[in-house]
């Protein structure tokens, strides 16, 4: 984006999204912002990349607590400078998140330009996005509140829709909002896509701090005054913004759409054309994927035999496709989801079905991250787990003990050392240690190189609460 000359536009990136429709690969623990679907970078990475240059201050971002290291440690590989995370203690929607940027920017600038983002979505032309956001800071910086409006190219059901009012006198390429529009049903797509006045709406928005705290005061007071409770009462935790608990779950679970923008008069809409998608389904990612010239997109090792229009996505395991047509398949080290594409919408429905038979692949991966690296179960029996243990170069774990099991760790990479009561041991590869139930334990790795181990534990309950920290280099209770 080219340098205005006006103050610099406040990047705000709202991170606190699950993307069910996207499961398996994205649940809870890991949501799809932190996976690359359509690059070697993750959506959070694009998103945040996109939002760097002269034009931009420092980038903020909202996220859930969860996944506070998460963002910390792509926003470090993505190499953006001096990212200020916000965190929620719980979820409260996108009207809540927007309320806290917008109380911190006016903090530093009353009339601060914040640029309000999910974390998840596809854009293919950053230079056409750019110059919509310039039409949008402008209509902004005169009082409006803007929303990026897309050109339909499809019926789309999982998207609202802008209906498009007048132009705005002085403001080229901007226009009053006539009327929002909830996902609509596939009859009332088709005459939205006909009748062309109608455009998905992005997510996106663009507003100054005091128009949207002015708004937000007038038609959701309530919601404010929580979050400015939780913005006063926040506290440092290392790199981390924390929102204060007990303020912020005051606050209703709701959306912007909902508090502010369908019942502003403020509200206006900048039609673009910038290769956008929300990623929000399976069938979303078909589209923007590349495809071979039987139109399937694949990733990971899969092999196709008179297969057509189909996505297939494997983690890991190879996965052989034959004879489908518009089929979605994907593999992940734990799970397996196979349909029609036309039914990418109804993901969040068998999700659902999981999460009421307590199936814990609903959420949580196999793999688990944690500050200092990450684990996963290999093998589970009756009275033994055993997991595969990465710790990164300089990180190390929690002092703690256990209640109800021992441990033995075997290196097979990498060099460790391990506290073990009063001991203090170097342990390097094919080499192990036993730590019986109830020893004060912790493990670093003091190499230039990941640290890979092997634990089996032993006992009568392996859960992950069964765990006493005495002192941890990451804050964690």
């Amino acid at each position: 984006m080219a340098d205005t000359g006006q103050q610099r536009i406040v990047p705000v990136v709202l991170c606190g999204g699950t993307g069910s429709r996207l499961w398996p690969l994205s649940r809870e623990g890991f949501p799809k912002q932190f996976w690359p679907l359509l690059s070697q970078h993750s959506m959070l990475q694009e998103t945040a990349n996109r939002a760097v240059g002269p034009s931009f201050a420092s980038l903020l971002v909202i996220a859930n607590q969860d996944h506070r290291f998460l963002v910390a440690e792509q926003l470090r590989e993505a190499r953006i400078e001096n990212p200020r995370i916000v965190l929620e203690p719980t979820a409260r929607n996108s009207a809540p998140a927007i309320a806290a940027a917008a109380l911190l920017a006016h903090e530093e600038d009353t009339q601060s330009v914040l640029w309000l983002m999910p974390a998840d979505a596809a854009i293919a032309d950053t230079a056409a996005m750019h110059a919509a956001l310039g039409k949008a800071a402008e209509a902004a910086r005169a009082g409006r509140i803007v929303t990026f409006g897309m050109k339909p190219t499809a019926p789309e059901t999982g998207y609202g829709y802008i209906e498009a009012g007048e132009p705005l006198e002085g403001l080229e390429g901007v226009a009053a909002v006539a009327r929002f529009v909830e996902k609509p049903d596939a009859g009332t797509a088709a005459r939205f896509l006909a009748g062309g006045q109608h455009l998905w709406n992005s997510g996106m928005f663009v507003a100054t701090a005091a128009t949207l705290l002015a708004e937000l005061e007038r038609l959701a007071p309530d919601l404010l005054a929580a979050v400015r409770g939780a913005v006063e009462g926040a506290t440092r935790d290392l790199d981390f913004i924390r929102l204060d608990p007990a303020a912020f779950a005051r606050a209703p679970d709701i959306s912007i759409d909902y508090a502010v923008m369908e019942k502003t008069s403020h509200a206006a809409v900048v039609p673009a054309d910038i290769g956008w998608s929300d990623v929000g389904s399976w069938a979303a990612l078909w589209e923007v994927s590349s495809k071979d010239a039987a139109g399937n997109a694949t990733q990971g090792p899969v092999e196709l035999y008179q297969a057509r229009n189909c996505y297939v996505r494997t983690e890991g395991i190879l996965t052989g496709v034959v004879g489908l047509e518009d089929a979605v398949v994907v593999v992940t080290d734990d799970a397996v989801l196979a349909m029609h594409r036309d039914r990418a919408q109804d993901v969040k429905k068998l999700l659902e079905q999981l999460k009421a038979a307590n199936r814990k692949e609903a959420t949580e991966h196999r793999r688990m991250y944690r500050p200092w690296g990450h684990y996963e179960g290999l093998i589970k029996g009756d009275r033994f787990q055993v997991k595969k243990i990465s710790v990164k170069p300089g990180a190390k774990l929690s002092l703690q003990k256990h209640f109800h099991r021992a441990e033995h760790w075997v290196v097979v990479a990498g060099t460790a050392i391990v506290e073990r009561d009063a001991e203090r041991i170097m342990l390097r590869e094919n080499e192990s240690i036993y730590l019986p139930l109830g020893c004060v334990h912790r493990m670093e790795n003091p190499g230039m190189i990941p640290l890979t181990l092997i634990e089996v534990q032993s006992g009568s309950y392996l859960g992950e609460d069964d765990i006493v920290r005495f002192e941890d280099t990451y804050g964690r209770a």
